[in-house]
C-alpha cells in the first residue's frame, strides 16, 4: 500500500497532463502512486493517461468516465474509489505540486494524527511576464498550528476552500462517504465544507505544496474565469445555500456569520462587477437568483463588509438598477463617487429612496466616509459617457458628471477638457476642449469632438492603448474623471490614424472598455501586411532579440529597485553620504515623523527666520509637501535626498525622532525637542520594552543616545522622561519649550489687556464673536468603529442641539486618528484636526477637553478651564502601559467618567475659571516651570547666534 495515493483529473488537456503527472512521480517521497481520472476527454488526453501508465507500471494508473461529467467533482469520486494509499490528494492536469509536498504533509499526517493535512497554496499567473505568483490566503499558515476543530479558525473554513492543496487520511473519506458533487461548479466547497467539519483534527503546515497555474489569456476559459455565465452563478448559490444547510443542522451561527461576510466580500463582488456590461434580460435573470439568497444573509454580516459591498448587496436585493450600476461602478474603482447622495435628517445616504426600510437606512448611510466634507478637487467623480458617434475622422462624445451634495456650485464657472494620453507612463498626450459643460439636475452634462484622425499621432510601437480623461476645473479648482461606458454603445468602425514610427505596424484606433470600465482607444492595424508585421515583431519580442532585451530592462528595474531598497538606503548613509563633508549651516527640521508643519521644531524655525540668520533649512515631510514652508528645501522622508541631507547636517533638529538605524555623526548635533511632558510611561519604563531582550534594549538606547540636546520644561520630565530614556545630565537643557512661547505670551498679554484677542483663526472658521470656544483634544487611541475611524465618546450631534447657540466645539484628533462629522453639526462643531499646527487652536481656544493628551500640560499655561473627560479610566490607566502620577488628584479640572456627567459639567463651564484657579497654578508650577516665553531665543542664543548676517 503506497503512503499516498494522488488522484489527477483531467478533461481536454493532452499536453498539459504529463507536466502534472511528472511533479507527483519526482516526489521526494517515493512511495507514491498516480490515478488519472479522464473525464471523457474528446481530445487525446485519456490516450497519453494510458501511455504514461504503461511507461510508469505500478506507479501510475488511468481510468476513464463513460460520459463526460460536466465538472471536477466526479472524476475526483472516481479517482478515490480507485486509491490504494494511506492519504490521498488531489491535483488537476493544468497544476503541479511542490517537490516536497508529499513528504511535507505525510510527516504532519503522520506526527499528528490528523484527518487533513493542509499547506500553501500557491497561484501562478503563467501569462504574465514574470508569471506573478499570489499565495493563498498565506495569514493561514504563518506557522504549524493543529486544530482539533475547525470551529477554532473561522477563517480557514470560510476563505481556504480549495480540495487540493491538502492530503486526506483515506479512511476518513471513506467513513465520512466524503464526495464531491457531481455535475456542479466549486465543487470545493461542498466537498472542503463537509470535510472540514468532520474532521476530528487538522493540521495547518508553513509550506508550500500546491502550484495553481492560472491562464486568464486561454482560448477555453476555466470556470473562475467564466463568472459572466449565469450557469456559473446559479451554481455557485446552490453550493452556498448547501453549506448553509449544513451548518444550520449542526447550529454553527458564528461559521454561518464568517460564510455570509465572506460571500458579501468575495463571492457576490466577482459577479457583480461584470453587471455594468450585461443586457436588461442578464441583469433581471442575476437579479431573480440573488434576491432569495441575499434575504439569508445574517444582517450583522452586512456591518463587517466595506460599505459599498454592502451597499451593492443591498441595492441587489431590491432590484434598484438606477442605483446599483453606478455602486457597481464605486465597487470597481475604490474611492470614486458614482452618487449624487442625498443628506436627511443630518445624515448623508448614498442614494435617496428606501428610507422606511430602517436596515436600508443603515446600510445607505455613508456619513462616516465624511464625502461630505470633502472638496471636489479631493473627490473621485463618477463621469458616464451618455453619447458615442463617430463624424469622419472625428469621435463626439457627451457624458454626465455626478454631483454629489451640490459640491459643483449651479453658478460655477466651469472649464474642462478631454485629454488622450498613452497608458505607458512619459509618453504623449493629446488634448481636445470641452465645448458645453452645464448643470443637468444632480449632474453636469458635458459635450465635447476630438478630430483622432488629424490630430492624434501615436508613435506606434510602444504606446498601443490611450486612455480618455475628462480634465475639469470649478472656478480654478482643477478635478480629473475616467470616462465610464456602462451601458453605452461603443459603435462604428476604427478611425484611421499616422503613427509617427511606422504604419505598417498600426494604421487605425478604435474605441474599446478598460478592466475598470473606462473609455480607452487601441491602436490596431487593418492590413494584412500590418498583422503579418505584428507577429513579426511578436516573435522578436518572443524571440532572442526580445529575450535579451527584457532581460536587460528586468535586471535594470530590479538594480534600481535594489539600490532604493531599505538596507541599500542605509548603506548608501553610512558608506557614501557620511563620507561627504559636514555643510555648515545646515539643519535638518522634523515634526512628528514627518507629518507635520508644527511644534517646537516650526517655533525654532520661525523664531531663527525672524532674526535674520543665514541657513540652509531643510524640511522633512511625509505624503503631501503641501503647508510646509516654501522658503526651506522639502525632502520626502527616507528617500536618498532626506539621507544625504541628515548626513551633511550641521544640526538635527525633530520632536519625536530619526529613523533608528541612522548613526548620527559625531560633527552633527542632534536638538531632541520632545513632544510633551509624560503622563503615561515611556521609553525603558514601558512593560512592553522591559520585556525585549538585551540586544533590542541595546538598540533602543543607542537610538536615543544620539540626542545631543533633549529639551525640558520642568523637573517632572527630569524624573520621568529623561530617566526612562537614560540620558545623562550633560544632554538636558532646562528652557521650556519653543511652541509654548506663544502660549506664555497670549496669557502675558491678556492679562496686560485685561481682554481676549481672537486672532484671525476664528474669522477663518466663521466663529461668532459671541461663542465661547471649546477644544476637544483626546489622546491617541487604537482606530475602531465600523469603517476604522475614531470615534468620539459622546452623541457629537447632541452636544451641537443642547450647546450649540452657546459654545463652538473644535475637534483635534490626535495626528495618527481621524474623525469624520455628521454634517447637521457643521458650524457648531468644526474639526481642526487637518491643520498641521495645534499652537494657534490652543489660543483661540476658550477651554480645553481631553483626557490623557500631553496637551493639558501646554494648555494649562493659558491659565483656562480644563474638563478632562475619562470614560475608559480603568482601562487606560491599569490595563495599559501605567502612568507616572494619579490624573485623579493632580487634574487642574473636573475629571468625568461618563456622557451625562460630562454634559453636566460643560453647562457649569464658566464656574470652572475660578474653582479650579489655585489647581492650574500648581499645575503650571509643577509640570511647566522652564516655560517662560523664551525658549526659542535662548536656544537660538546658545547654538545659532553665530550665524547672523
Amino acid at each position: 500500500m503506497p503512503d499516498v495515493s494522488v488522484v489527477v483529473i483531467v478533461y481536454n488537456d493532452a499536453d498539459r497532463l504529463p507536466t502534472a503527472v511528472q511533479s507527483v512521480l519526482d516526489q521526494t517521497l517515493r512511495d507514491v502512486e498516480v490515478v488519472i481520472v479522464d473525464d471523457c476527454s474528446t481530445d487525446r488526453s485519456f490516450e497519453v493517461a494510458q501511455h504514461l501508465a504503461a511507461v510508469h507500471k505500478g506507479r501510475v494508473r488511468a481510468f476513464q468516465l463513460p460520459e463526460n461529467s460536466g465538472a471536477g467533482g466526479e472524476p475526483r469520486n472516481v479517482g478515490i474509489q480507485h486509491t490504494t494509499g494511506k492519504y490521498v490528494m488531489f491535483l488537476d492536469s493544468d497544476d503541479v505540486l511542490e517537490i516536497n509536498a508529499c513528504r511535507n504533509m505525510l510527516e504532519a499526517a503522520e506526527e499528528s494524527g490528523s484527518d487533513i493535512v493542509s499547506g500553501l497554496c500557491v497561484r501562478l499567473h503563467k501569462d504574465t511576464r514574470n508569471q506573478k505568483r499570489d499565495e493563498w490566503y498565506s495569514w493561514l499558515y504563518a506557522t504549524t498550528r493543529t486544530l482539533e476543530s475547525v470551529e477554532e479558525l473561522p477563517d480557514l473554513f470560510v476563505w481556504d476552500t480549495l480540495s487540493t492543496n491538502k492530503c486526506y487520511r483515506r479512511d476518513f473519506l471513506v467513513e465520512n462517504n466524503l464526495r464531491f458533487p457531481k455535475g456542479m461548479f466549486y465543487e470545493d466547497l461542498m466537498f472542503i465544507a463537509d470535510a472540514y467539519l468532520a474532521a476530528r483534527r487538522i493540521t495547518l503546515i508553513p509550506n508550500q505544496v500546491y502550484f495553481w497555474h492560472v491562464y486568464e489569456r486561454a482560448a477555453v476559459k476555466s470556470v473562475t474565469n467564466r463568472r459572466h455565465e449565469m450557469t456559473n452563478y446559479a451554481h455557485r448559490l446552490e453550493v452556498h445555500r448547501r453549506i448553509d444547510a449544513l451548518l444550520a443542522e449542526r447550529g454553527l451561527s458564528e461559521l454561518k456569520l464568517a460564510k455570509d461576510v465572506k460571500f458579501l466580500k468575495h463571492d457576490l463582488v466577482l459577479h457583480l462587477r461584470d453587471l455594468p456590461f450585461r443586457d436588461a434580460s442578464y441583469r433581471r435573470e442575476f437579479a431573480e437568483l440573488s434576491r432569495e439568497y441575499l434575504s439569508s444573509i445574517a444582517p450583522e454580516a452586512f456591518e463587517r463588509v466595506q460599505p459599498i459591498q454592502a451597499i451593492c448587496a443591498y441595492l441587489l436585493q431590491q432590484g434598484d438598477w438606477d442605483n446599483l450600476i453606478p455602486a457597481v461602478d464605486t465597487l470597481i474603482n475604490r474611492d470614486k463617487v458614482s452618487s449624487p447622495l442625498t443628506e436627511r435628517d443630518g445624515r448623508i445616504y448614498w442614494c435617496g429612496g428606501h428610507f422606511d426600510d430602517p436596515f436600508g437606512r443603515g446600510v445607505l448611510d455613508v456619513t462616516d466616509l465624511g464625502y461630505h466634507e470633502k472638496p471636489v478637487n479631493k473627490l473621485f467623480l463618477r463621469n458616464q459617457l451618455t453619447r458615442f458617434a463617430e463624424d469622419g475622422g472625428a469621435v463626439s462624445l457627451e457624458g454626465s458628471i455626478t454631483n454629489p451634495l451640490g459640491v459643483i456650485p449651479a453658478g460655477a464657472r466651469l472649464t474642462g477638457e478631454l485629454e488622450f494620453s498613452a497608458r505607458r507612463r512619459s509618453l504623449q498626450s493629446f488634448h481636445f476642449p470641452v465645448r458645453v459643460l452645464r448643470h443637468d439636475g444632480d449632474a453636469v452634462h458635458w459635450e465635447a469632438a476630438a478630430d483622432l484622425t488629424a490630430r492624434l499621432r501615436p508613435l506606434g510601437i510602444v504606446d498601443t492603448i490611450w486612455d480618455v480623461r475628462l480634465r475639469l476645473e470649478i472656478d480654478g479648482v482643477p478635478t480629473t474623471t475616467r470616462l465610464t461606458v456602462a451601458d453605452t454603445v461603443l459603435s462604428g468602425r476604427p478611425l484611421p490614424v499616422r503613427p509617427r514610427l511606422t504604419r505598417l505596424v498600426a494604421d487605425h484606433i478604435e474605441a474599446q472598455v478598460s478592466a475598470k470600465g473606462h473609455l480607452a482607444f487601441q491602436l490596431l492595424s487593418e492590413s494584412r501586411n500590418g498583422e503579418r508585421v505584428q507577429e513579426l515583431i511578436a516573435r522578436g519580442v518572443r524571440g532572442r532579440p526580445g529575450t535579451l532585451a527584457k532581460t536587460g530592462f528586468r535586471k535594470a528595474r530590479a538594480l534600481r529597485k535594489n539600490l532604493v531598497s531599505g538596507d541599500n538606503k542605509l548603506r548608501a548613509y553610512h558608506e557614501v553620504f557620511s563620507r561627504l563633508p559636514i555643510k555648515k549651516r545646515t539643519v535638518v527640521f522634523e515634526s512628528h515623523l514627518g507629518k507635520q508643519y508644527s511644534d517646537s521644531p516650526r517655533a525654532l524655525y520661525e523664531e531663527m527666520r525672524r532674526q535674520g540668520l543665514e541657513f540652509e533649512a531643510i524640511w522633512s515631510y511625509t505624503g503631501s509637501p503641501q503647508g510646509f514652508p516654501k522658503d526651506a528645501t522639502l525632502v520626502r522622508r527616507w528617500s536618498l535626498p532626506y539621507l544625504k541631507a541628515l548626513a551633511q547636517a550641521e544640526f538635527w533638529v525633530d520632536n519625536q525622532s530619526y529613523p533608528l538605524k541612522l548613526t548620527k555623526r559625531p560633527e552633527t548635533t542632534y536638538i531632541q525637542t520632545w513632544h510633551g511632558s509624560a503622563l503615561k510611561n515611556m521609553g525603558f519604563d514601558q512593560p512592553a520594552l522591559k520585556a525585549t531582550t538585551r540586544q533590542q534594549q541595546a538598540e533602543q538606547q543607542s537610538s536615543l543616545d544620539r540626542f545631543d540636546r533633549f529639551l525640558i520644561r520642568s523637573e517632572h520630565d527630569v524624573r520621568t522622561l529623561a530617566k526612562a530614556f537614560r540620558l545623562k545630565e550633560r544632554t538636558l537643557l532646562r528652557v521650556g519649550y519653543p511652541r509654548n512661547d506663544a502660549l506664555v505670551r497670549a496669557r502675558e498679554r491678556e492679562a496686560e489687556l485685561g481682554r481676549r484677542e481672537r486672532g484671525d483663526l476664528a474669522a477663518e472658521l466663521g466663529i461668532a464673536e459671541d461663542r465661547t470656544v471649546l477644544l476637544y483634544a483626546p489622546t491617541f487611541r487604537r482606530a475602531g468603529g465600523r469603517h476604522g475611524r475614531f470615534e468620539l465618546p459622546f452623541d457629537v450631534e447632541r452636544f451641537a442641539d443642547q450647546f450649540g447657540d452657546r459654545y463652538v466645539l473644535l475637534v483635534r484628533s490626535h495626528y495618527l486618528n481621524h474623525v469624520v462629522l455628521p454634517p447637521t453639526v457643521q458650524g457648531r462643531v468644526i474639526d481642526v484636526s487637518a491643520r498641521h499646527d495645534i499652537t494657534p487652536v490652543l489660543q483661540l481656544a476658550d477651554g480645553l477637553i481631553t483626557d490623557y493628551s500631553s496637551v493639558m500640560f501646554d494648555y494649562a499655561l493659558l491659565d483656562r478651564p480644563l474638563v478632562f473627560f475619562t470614560y475608559d479610566y480603568d482601562e487606560y490607566v491599569h490595563e495599559g502601559r501605567g502612568t507616572y502620577f494619579d490624573l485623579l488628584e493632580h487634574a487642574p479640572g473636573p475629571v468625568v467618567r461618563t456622557e451625562e456627567d460630562f454634559y453636566e459639567t460643560v453647562k457649569s463651564f464658566e464656574t470652572q475659571s475660578l474653582e479650579y484657579a489655585a489647581a492650574r497654578r500648581e499645575f503650571v508650577d509643577r509640570f511647566g516651570e522652564y516655560d517662560r516665553g523664551n525658549a526659542a531665543q535662548s536656544i537660538v542664543d546658545q547654538f545659532f547666534a553665530q550665524w547672523s548676517r
